[in-house]
């Protein structure tokens, strides 16, 4: 069962996910977390969010800070995994290539496909977190529009992928593709 949890900042959807998986495992059952955002970073607030999340999480859990999700998901398809989350994925790699202000505007990146072909591939419970960009302002800045085309994107194509997909608002799951029965 694949699951994308949609959601804007702030709106519990980490939180929705975080119990979304725990109540697929069995008692004790191990669960890998795949944390996309950047921990080692010098702002105070990043820092106490990244704790925050850290602290929610039960201990028999194994945390993995990474930007390479897709092998990740490939080398362990069969442990229950949640990644959190999609948008901070889709920061780190434009950042990696140089992709902010060149031009393009939804145009998939390779590491984009490759992320859909490991999600496609998984054998286990995944839960993927994203943020839902179409619920503000038209950035007025290129790179701005850019994350948002991008980010846009990769969530209707992950959608399509996943067998459920939820909205959060104010920690409330509304499904808008509920789950096979």
């Amino acid at each position: 069962m694949r699951t994308l949890v949609l959601g804007g900042i702030r709106s519990g959807k980490s939180r929705w996910a975080e119990e979304a998986i725990a109540q697929s495992l069995a008692p004790g059952q191990p669960a890998r977390y795949l944390a996309s955002g950047l921990s080692a970073h010098t702002d105070p607030d990043w820092a106490r969010r990244v704790a925050a999340h850290r602290d929610r999480r039960p201990e028999h859990w194994s945390t993995v800070e990474t930007d390479d999700i897709a092998t990740h998901l490939r080398q362990s398809p069969d442990i229950p995994t949640l990644v959190d989350d999609l948008g901070a994925w889709l920061t780190r790699t434009l950042d990696r290539d140089h992709a902010w202000d060149d031009g393009s505007a939804a145009v998939p990146l390779p590491e984009t496909d490759e992320l859909l072909a490991a999600v496609g591939e998984f054998l286990s419970t995944l839960v993927l977190v994203s943020p839902e960009v179409g619920l503000t302002v038209v950035p007025t800045t290129a790179s701005g529009r850019r994350f948002a085309d991008e980010l846009g994107a990769l969530n209707q194509r992950m959608a399509a992928l996943c067998d459920r997909v939820v909205l959060v608002v104010a920690g409330q799951a509304v499904s808008i593709k509920p789950s096979p029965s």
